[in-house]
């Protein structure tokens, strides 16, 4: 994300110099202070640096009573994440990992080298031990609620190791596995935790479309580093409607062909969005609102930048680093992010050609979601006029 991009945007440039220097503030100074007195727990949280700038900020943010609890979370899904990306590993090998990894987490000493497609992410796995000793200090409903994840979505991962994603169907059982099980898992901790209602439990559809939402978002954007990797997760129900072969797009990417399978991965995407905003609404921490809405907003960012956008196929487009800050700086309460999503949904709407495939779809898409906002803003503003 390059900062000149946000040079002529006065309001980008104010927030990236309020978050980098003063003001309002996302990193939560309670861990910092601790941190000396357990190395093990030390590790992890630079390690999340690492591998994870954005999560590391939001996550150091929570209530200190999940805090570490959600930072074990991400690192382990995190390093079972990596060995699913490892392209090296042989078929089997990688299989037999996925299925038995979460078993590691009870295994003391317990690493392995040289597994991982970056350098931070074998490191983590080369230092696994570290990580089991933290969380085995975790409260027992913690470490289970982790292990269960974990075991599903490592089953999940040699699934799909097998099999390739070929329906939607498909794709959304495998974006379930990788990242709705994030938001099912994220749901069970914080009702755990009594720091949300456990109510939240019983929400798994819409924990579930808080992860596909973030994991689609990746997918579309990571269309030209995926190609590169030799990964294809784009389903072959969609793509194929479009081309023969899926790296014509990164060699055609101004042809129509090419942008209209673009646009109907963002509609597909787009399918979740109205989920997430119920999700969200159902919050009442301020702290735990802001881990999940920063992310969403985000998202939704994201997919106005990539629709309709040819660059998604030859190069890793991301937004301006002023409006990232922007974002992260606004998303605190459900009022602004309807708001974020009432602006990111009138850029994709600026963008619509209208007449080409997909397009009509798109534009149901908006006017069902500005309908939507449009609802949510006037309930929220009745609840806030009563209390």
């Amino acid at each position: 994300m390059s900062i000149k991009k946000s040079i002529l945007k006065p309001k980008e440039m104010a927030a990236l110099l309020k978050l980098k220097f003063g003001g309002k503030k996302i990193n939560g100074q309670h861990r910092n202070g601790n941190l000396k007195n357990d190395s093990n727990l030390a590790y992890c949280y630079n390690t999340l640096d690492k591998v994870s700038r954005s999560f590391a900020a939001v996550i150091r943010q929570l209530p200190e009573e999940i805090s570490d609890v959600v930072c074990l979370f991400y690192l382990i899904l995190r390093a079972l994440d990596s060995i699913e990306d490892d392209m090296e590993l042989s078929r089997d090998d990688k299989i037999n990992l996925l299925r038995e990894f979460y078993s590691k987490n009870y295994k003391r000493g317990w690493n392995i080298s040289n597994v991982g497609d970056k350098e931070e992410y074998r490191d983590l796995l080369a230092n696994y031990d570290k990580v089991i000793e933290a969380f085995l200090v975790l409260e027992v409903k913690y470490q289970e609620i982790i292990t269960d994840i974990c075991q599903k979505m490592g089953a999940g991962m040699a699934d799909f190791v097998e099999e390739e994603v070929t329906s939607i169907k498909d794709y959304n059982l495998y974006c379930h596995y990788v990242a709705g099980l994030v938001g099912i898992g994220l749901s069970d901790i914080f009702s755990a935790s009594e720091i949300e209602s456990r109510e939240l439990e019983s929400k798994e559809e819409l924990s579930n479309s808080m992860g596909l939402f973030l994991q689609k978002t990746n997918i579309v954007r990571d269309y030209k580093e995926d190609l590169d990797e030799n990964r294809n997760f784009w389903p072959e129900e969609i793509w194929t409607q479009y081309s023969a072969k899926f790296e014509d797009f990164s060699l055609n990417p101004e042809k129509l062909e090419s942008i209209s399978c673009l646009n109907h991965m963002v509609n597909d995407a787009l399918s979740h969005a109205t989920d997430c905003l119920d999700y969200l609404k159902i919050l009442r921490n301020e702290r735990v609102f802001r881990f999940c809405a920063i992310p969403q907003a985000m998202a939704i960012a994201t997919l106005a930048e990539v629709y309709n956008n040819q660059k998604v196929f030859t190069e890793n487009v991301k937004i301006r680093k002023g409006l990232a800050a922007k974002l992260i700086l606004s998303a605190d309460s459900i009022q602004e992010v309807v708001k974020i999503y009432q602006e990111m949904t009138s850029v994709i709407a600026g963008k619509i050609q209208h007449g080409t495939p997909n397009a009509k779809e798109t534009s149901e898409l908006i006017h069902k979601m500005n309908a939507y906002c449009k609802l949510a803003l006037t309930e929220a503003h009745k609840t806030h006029e009563i209390a």
